[in-house]
């Protein structure tokens, strides 16, 4: 930018100037100080000195008339009888060049300076405030060296005044930042005055009045019709400074959170009505009579019967035709599984995050079209342990780095905003102080011990003018890097309190790497250069230094390493899963026949069937294009793995469990039990699938991602167990029968005669678990706690932290942390924010201009007023600073006094301010017309040399380096635009996702009083954004699967809502325990867990359904004994299946590096099974013993069994479905009308059983060796 002021002002006096009150001796007014220029200036190369004159003034040449008129038109009267010729109006014109472009903003300003330089060069009163102290002889000619100037306090007041809030827009400061040594909330009058020449005060003596000459405050216009400041420009013109809304006040009632009151009331209120169990009304209640089938329930019993009928025909197909279905399903398998050629794996934070469709997302696209990515940025955080000081030697090194043949240096890839014109790189280290060169960090003037100035005192200089070109103490050297910008100390410092940057504990390199769009080469070389800058500082070593270092590719490179590593924990935890299912799938009737009994093949293929499922679903979804992400190779398998082992424990005990009936064949037996159990799994399997599809609407990728394979994989896994599963189990059947060993099944063990015995864990369900969890005196309890558990949950759900912690989504051993850790402690800047005007505003009208600028003549809610209204309550908006503008720069830089625009007048071409060419031309003339803005083709025309010109010492106005690539300039004109500022210090995920919404209310708030499409950006935007809807997203997803699984389960239970309901209900409790848990355990909610509810959603389901259809198909007396039931037969199931399996595979977790695994996958994996099962084993058959299903009587029972052993003797059918007491899992059937005669019992009070099931289950075991079991 450099837009350098230090000496700018001094340079018109050709000398040191020294201001002050002083004494004067008694002078003539009519008399000057000097008069002319001579020798040249030893303090200021290219200068001269005035020449020293006491007589009076002398009238002015005629060529100096319109000089004189553009600089000092208080002085253009009379005959122009002057102190100053026209040399020295020349160089005054010149010294006031940068002034002139960062105060002219401010008309009222930029004329009280200039009085106050005309006044002291050319005044015919000079003597009566100027007064020389110090003359040289060169020659016949006298040099003035030194004069002291006496200002009143008055004048340099009103001329602070009307200067103090003057933006710089390129610089995001105020202009007194560049132009006062020192930041602009620390500059005053007299400090400024003090920079701009310097002083050694003395009283003044009598008889020398000051200059105190009429001003100009801010607010007011001027003689030649300039208008008063802006807002911006100038507080007094605002209104009151912009108030911050009070924030909410939390929700309380009698002083205490109304969500902890309310859930208290709850508690008691649910509670209260159980313990009443005596009333025959209560929840206790039962009332044994029924009524007659009705047709609903005759529907879901013709339903259940054809789905029995269907899979008992599967199964006993599979099991006589193993090697067609086996290699079938092989067939299939590899078909699929091919697909794995075609898999992309996407790693790009951006892709698994925001959604292309989304808004943050094609912001970023936009902007990236129109003005190139954001600029990939490397930096170091350098701080020491060490109390005192040491020695520090640079250290050299790096292997050479090269990319396709070609050698990589930073200079190749850097930022280089003034290129081609100076090709140095762009860093942000006070070492740019000293130009980043050694030398000069050595400079010191001193003699002896005693030092006059070094490196400390040009420190503490730059960090008050970072963009200062010459220091203005002793050194003289320049602050300004050697890239042609200032280095803010802000961003190159760290530790520090407020502004005292002396007092910093932390030095932060920043070498910021031009990014591309669609540039994979020269992407590619940026990388191979950070690749090797990771390298040398992870080997980099210094006792004496603390140096924590992040690239931009180093998240990516992180979290790439991270899931390799994980890979053997997630193995390990896999293999331990595998073992426990090889070994509890067998059940060992005694020690001579282990290896008979024992299911260690059958267990590893049903274990590669659930792989199968999940190569299948990558393969298919690859065929189709879809990406995968870590978490979907990472999450799927386990999920997969739960229900799919849970499925194999049901079908393989319940055969363990089962007699073969009289003249049974194993093909009949194997086909009669899937028939029994496969419409359970087909509930489970069809919910979850279609919960997990519905959970692809969502708008984040990774969860859509998710979500798509999961339902898939589950789905596929279903279909192979009741395929190639059965097909299996029925030769591990056959043999075991024939004494065969597993696995070594050539080797036969002779006959002998054993006892066939239930299991350990089906004995302790049922003689002990179950009846004691539906005691009489237990179950109120079990309902106490768990309302408790619920109610706490509701209390605090909308108490989780919101967002995820980037330092999660590193390993505990990453060089990362520290970086981050360090970042949050030293930082004191926020990142940059651009407010992008899409193309199609017409800047070349005056309305165009005026709803966009910040100067004279804006519109007061204008793009850069609002911002900049934004930015004075930083700490509600997170805007920080008045934002950069390239139209407000553009119409300082054009102005007829500025020595900016010019052009060759022979050829029209742009003529750099630094040229001396008398044939350049001013671009506009000091006319009325030409003090205008620019509008229609002069401002086309004259807009291409700005962003093109590079700022220099003449012109620090040049847009080529603060704007070159902030308007998108094309043949029909501007098209896109930014206005860019910075948000404040954000530190953690609130910070960024408040920044973004306020960003965003203030850009919509932009679009309305503009007319035109305003919107926000930041790097940070595309990850954030979703967690603006993140509450709506995690609501509406697990919303509709909670629908999803009750209308599966609606349908599949036979159409009982009921039974639905009580399923869903529990689901839905289990999923906000889980948000209990999360707030409790400081796990916050993101997409990563919001997968993981999706999960648990479907996982809920398997904990749940077959509980419930085990109880609905019951054929006990009364719900109690139901859910006795049918927690001892599918419980002991459930628990072996899923709850033992996960548990130990889950353990394994908690030793990964990880912290997302430790955190987002152990503690909520943990919390998703324990939570399953306590409510599926424990509170879901408690909730069953109160609400659930009437029974029917024993007498209807024993008449409905009695009577279907006649004939059937009309074409009337009927639907039923039961559950006999050992199978535990009927089917239905068709079955023709029967002759029964019963009178109608009264209507019980809530809902019954289904009587067409229990009507069916009569009629299929009559006459069998079940019959019996119907009356138990």
């Amino acid at each position: 930018m450099a837009l350098l002021a230090e000496r700018n002002c001094a340079l018109v006096l050709l000398l040191f100037i020294f201001l002050t009150e002083v004494h004067f001796q008694s002078v003539e007014a009519q008399r000057c100080v000097w008069y002319g220029e001579c020798g040249d200036s030893t303090f200021v190369p290219g200068k001269k000195y005035n020449c020293n004159y006491t007589g009076p003034p002398l009238p002015l040449p005629a060529e100096g008339a319109e000089l004189l008129n553009e600089l000092c038109p208080g002085l253009d009267y009379g005959d122009r009888s002057l102190c100053c010729d026209v040399n020295q109006l020349q160089t005054l014109k010149g010294s006031l060049q940068l002034p002139l472009q960062f105060l002219s903003r401010c008309p009222a300003c930029f004329v009280n300076l200039m009085d106050m330089f005309c006044e002291l060069t050319c005044s015919p009163h000079q003597s009566l405030f100027v007064n020389t102290t110090q003359t040289g002889s060169v020659g016949n000619q006298t040099n003035v060296l030194a004069v002291q100037y006496y200002i009143g306090n008055t004048f340099t007041s009103a001329m602070f005044n009307a200067c103090r809030d003057v933006q710089a827009p390129a610089s995001n400061v105020k202009a007194l930042s560049l132009l006062c040594g020192k930041e602009a909330s620390e500059c005053n009058a007299t400090n400024w005055i003090q920079y701009m020449f310097d002083t050694n005060n003395d009283e003044p003596l009598a008889g020398f009045a000051p200059m105190n000459n009429q001003t100009w405050a801010c607010t007011e216009g001027l003689d030649d019709g300039s208008g008063p400041c802006s807002c911006q420009d100038c507080a007094e013109s605002c209104g009151p400074k912009p108030v911050p809304p009070t924030p909410p006040a939390p929700w309380t009632i009698l002083g205490m959170d109304a969500m902890v009151v309310i859930m208290r009331r709850m508690v008691m209120s649910e509670y209260g009505p159980i313990l009443d169990s005596n009333n025959p009304m209560s929840l206790n209640g039962e009332n044994s009579d029924g009524t007659d089938a009705s047709c609903w329930e005759v529907l879901g019993e013709r339903f259940e019967s054809a789905l029995r009928r269907l899979f008992t025909a599967w199964g006993s197909f599979c099991v006589r035709r193993p090697a067609l279905v086996v290699f079938t399903s092989l067939a299939l398998v590899a078909a699929a599984s091919a697909g794995l050629v075609y898999m992309r794996v996407t790693t790009d934070p951006v892709d698994l995050w925001a959604a292309g469709g989304s808004r943050a997302r094609q912001e970023k696209d936009y902007f990236d079209r129109r003005f190139g990515p954001f600029f990939r940025t490397e930096q170091m955080i350098i701080t020491t342990p060490v109390n005192g000081s040491f020695d520090f030697q640079p250290t050299t090194g790096g292997s050479p780095i090269h990319f396709s043949g070609q050698n990589v240096t930073l200079g190749d890839i850097c930022l280089s905003p003034l290129a081609p014109h100076n090709n140095n790189c762009t860093i942000l280290s006070v070492l740019n102080y000293f130009q980043n060169s050694h030398q000069v960090l050595d400079h010191f003037l001193g003699f002896g011990d005693l030092i006059y100035a070094d490196y400390h005192t040009h420190f503490l200089y730059c960090v008050s003018a970072p963009a200062s070109l010459n220091d203005t103490g002793l050194l003289h050297d320049p602050c300004m890097g050697t890239y042609g910008g200032p280095v803010f100390p802000w961003l190159a410092l760290g530790g520090y309190d407020e502004t005292d940057y002396s007092n910093a504990t932390a030095l932060v390199i920043t070498f910021p790497v031009n990014n591309y769009l669609n540039d994979s080469d020269r992407v590619g070389k940026a990388k191979a250069w950070e690749k090797e800058y990771i390298r040398f500082m992870k080997n980099y070593h210094n006792p004496n230094l603390t140096v924590s270092f992040n690239s931009e590719r180093s998240i990516e490179d992180e979290i790439t390493r991270e899931s390799e590593n994980d890979v053997s924990t997630i193995l390990v935890s896999y293999v331990l899963m595998f073992v426990y299912i090889s070994l509890a799938l067998g059940h060992i009737q005694s020690c001579r026949r282990l290896l008979v009994d024992s299911k260690v093949s059958l267990g590893i293929a049903g274990i590669l069937i659930v792989l199968c499922s999940v190569t299948c679903s990558l393969g298919l979804f690859s065929y189709a294009g879809v990406p995968l992400t870590l978490i979907v190779i990472e999450v799927i398998p386990f999920l997969v793995l739960a229900v799919g082992v849970d499925n194999i424990f049901i079908i393989v005990q319940t055969l363990q469990r089962d007699e073969r009936l009289h003249q049974e064949e194993l093909h009949q037996q194997v086909g009669r039990i899937l028939g029994d159990v496969a419409p359970s799994m087909f509930l489970s399997s069809v919910s979850e699938t279609v919960a997990f599809f519905l959970g692809a609407l969502s708008n984040m990728p990774a969860v859509r991602t998710f979500s798509l394979f999961a339902g898939l994989a589950v789905f596929i896994d279903f279909l192979l167990q009741i395929s190639c599963f059965v097909s299996l189990l029925g030769l591990d059947a056959k043999r075991q029968e024939s004494n065969r060993l597993d696995i070594l099944c050539c080797v036969k063990l002779p006959e002998g005669q054993e006892e066939k015995t239930d299991g350990f864990l089906f004995r302790f369900f049922k003689k002990i678990y179950a009846p004691f969890v539906l005691k009489e005196w237990v179950r109120p309890i079990v309902v106490a706690v768990f309302v408790g558990m619920l109610s706490f949950s509701v209390a605090v759900v909308n108490k989780v932290d919101v967002g995820l912690d980037q330092k999660l989504s590193m390993p505990d051993d990453s060089y990362v942390l520290q970086y981050f850790k360090n970042l949050s402690m030293y930082l004191h800047t926020g990142p940059p924010v651009y407010f992008v005007v899409e193309d199609g505003l017409n800047y070349s009208t005056a309305d165009g201009q005026n709803a966009v600028c910040g100067g004279v003549g804006c519109r007061n809610d204008s793009l850069v007023q609002q911002v900049y209204s934004a930015s004075l309550i930083s700490q509600y908006t997170s805007i920080a600073f008045t934002p950069s503008s390239w139209l407000d720069d553009y119409f300082d830089w054009i102005k007829p006094r500025s020595s900016c625009c010019r052009y060759y007048n022979a050829t029209g071409a742009f003529c750099n301010a630094s040229v001396v060419n008398p044939t350049c031309l001013h671009c506009r003339d000091l006319t009325p017309a030409g003090k205008e803005r620019p509008t229609g083709d002069d401002f086309m025309h004259f807009l291409p040399m700005f962003l093109s010109d590079v700022p220099n010492i003449k012109c620090g106005k040049g847009g080529h380096a603060a704007y070159s690539q902030a308007v998108d300039l094309g043949e029909g004109g501007v098209g896109a635009t930014y206005f860019m500022t910075y948000h404040t210090i954000l530190k953690d995920s609130p910070d960024f996702i408040n920044a973004l919404k306020m960003a965003r209310q203030l850009a919509d708030n932009i679009t309305l009083s503009v007319g035109h499409k305003v919107f926000p950006y930041s790097i940070f935007y595309v990850f954030y954004e979703q967690y603006l809807t993140i509450a709506y997203d995690t609501a509406l997803n697990l919303g509709v699967s909670l629908g999803a699984i009750l209308v599966v389960s609606t349908v599949l239970l036979g159409l009982e809502l009921w039974a639905a309901a009580l399923v869903t209900l529990t689901i839905a409790m289990i999923l906000v325990n889980m948000f209990g848990v999360m707030w409790l355990w400081g796990i916050s909610l993101n997409a990563v867990s919001l997968v993981n509810l999706v999960m648990s959603c479907g996982i809920s389901v398997e904990f749940c359904s077959h509980i419930v259809r085990a109880f609905s198909v019951s054929l006990k007396n009364n719900r109690v004994e139901r859910a006795e039931d049918a927690l001892a037969h599918m419980g002991s199931s459930v628990f072996s299946g899923i709850t033992l399996t996960k548990f130990g595979g889950i353990l394994i977790l908690a030793l990964s590096k990880s912290q997302i695994f430790q955190i987002f996958y152990f503690r909520m994996y943990l919390a998703m099974v324990l939570l399953g099962a306590t409510h599926g084993l424990i509170f879901l058959p408690v909730l069953l013993s109160y609400i659930g299903q009437h029974a029917r009587t024993h007498a209807l029972i024993l008449s409905l069994t009695h009577s279907l052993t006649h004939s059937l003797t009309h074409s009337l059918t009927h639907c039923v479905c039961a559950r006999t007491y050992i199978l535990y899992l009927s089917p239905c059937i068709v079955v023709s009308s029967y002759h029964v005669t019963l009178p109608p019992p009264p209507p019980p009070p809530g809902p019954s059983a289904n009587k067409a099931k229990v009507f069916a289950a009569k009629q299929r075991y009559a006459g069998t060796e079940r019959e019996p079991l119907l009356n138990y």
